[in-house]
């Protein structure tokens, strides 16, 4: 049998319960005892009950934390990515196949959302253009 780590994270939507692992009991039987949680946007490390946490657990759930933020990241690209495959899917379909019916049903919440992004996109790159020619780099 390989060894178990020495800590499981369970994810949640905002970050994980950590529990530390336990397999050198008489009885060897895997114990889980919770002794944190840890919130992946403000990087809170909340020890359970009364617990202090060591400085290995620590660094372990900021080990996990930093792994986990980078996969996050990595995961919002991805679905960027996706979201544009889908945009131009979603012409071709307008352009080519929807009813006049299918149009009248999602048009209106599409033009709405494609503004609202378009407005974002287009405030977010005159600010960093703004940015840029006060640092001399426009």
């Amino acid at each position: 049998m390989t060894r178990l780590p020495d800590y499981y994270f369970r994810v949640r939507e905002n970050g994980a319960q950590v529990f530390r692992v336990d397999t050198e009991n008489r009885l060897r039987r895997i114990e889980m005892d919770p002794i944190a949680t840890v919130n992946v946007k403000n990087g809170e490390i909340k020890p359970q009950g009364d617990r202090v946490l060591s400085q290995t657990d620590r660094s372990e759930i900021e080990r996990w934390l930093a792994d986990r933020r980078a996969v996050l990241a990595g995961r919002q690209l991805d679905d960027i990515q996706r979201l544009l495959d889908q945009l131009n899917l979603i012409t071709g379909w307008a352009q080519q196949r929807a009813t006049p019916a299918d149009l009248a049903t999602v048009s209106d919440d599409l033009l709405l959302a494609m503004h609202d992004l378009r407005s974002v996109l287009v405030r977010k790159k005159t600010d960093g253009m703004g940015k840029r020619d006060a640092n001399g780099d426009g």
